[in-house]
């Protein structure tokens, strides 16, 4: 099997608005990794709501619980997005978020971006409810379906970039950080 030669280091002077797309598999498992990274910052803020509001049952204050959640993810990926461009997983897969124009990603733009990253998932959970489908597994599998159309649409649009991110006016780029100088 031929492996790839690796992948040249971005110049600090580089316009990010010319910068190649990553491919569709590096970008889904960044979001894998991002999971595994979001699991536990999710597990603390759900001990932090949990302790502060006194919930003594799982369904008690649940659409709070699951609203408070939201914001932390919204503000995880935000403050990532406008410092530096990149969460630890897109980092560790050589992935950036700028604006269309190759700008770094504002405040507004962040916030657009993470609410409209939920095209994910939403229409999926919606089908599945509208069906009557309240299993785990139906919801499971109308989420790995909605995942796949999605990442899919990716290929039919221009610069492969992701629905959300043409729709929030910020784009993908490969980027990988210069060896440092010793």
């Amino acid at each position: 099997m031929a492996t790839r030669p690796p992948l040249p280091y971005t110049p600090d002077d580089a316009d990010p608005a010319t910068l190649p797309t990553p491919g569709l598999r590096r970008r889904l498992a960044a979001m894998l990794y991002e999971g595994v990274v979001l699991f536990g910052v999710l597990m603390i803020a759900g001990l932090l709501f949990s302790t502060l509001t006194d919930q003594r049952h799982a369904l008690h204050g649940r659409l709070e619980m699951q609203l408070f959640l939201f914001c932390i993810l919204g503000l995880y990926f935000a403050w990532f997005w406008v410092h530096g461009g990149q969460t630890v997983a897109m980092k560790t897969w050589h992935i950036r978020v700028v604006r269309a124009d190759g700008g770094p990603v504002t405040w507004v733009n962040a916030v657009v971006r993470y609410v409209l990253s939920w095209l994910w998932f939403l229409p999926a959970l919606a089908v599945a409810a509208a069906l009557g489908l309240h299993t785990s597994r139906a919801y499971s599998l109308a989420l790995l379906v909605g995942v796949i159309v999605h990442a899919g649409l990716s290929r039919l649009l221009p610069d492969r970039q992701f629905l959300h991110d043409r729709l929030g006016r910020t784009r993908l780029v490969t980027w990988r950080p210069a060896p440092r100088k010793r």
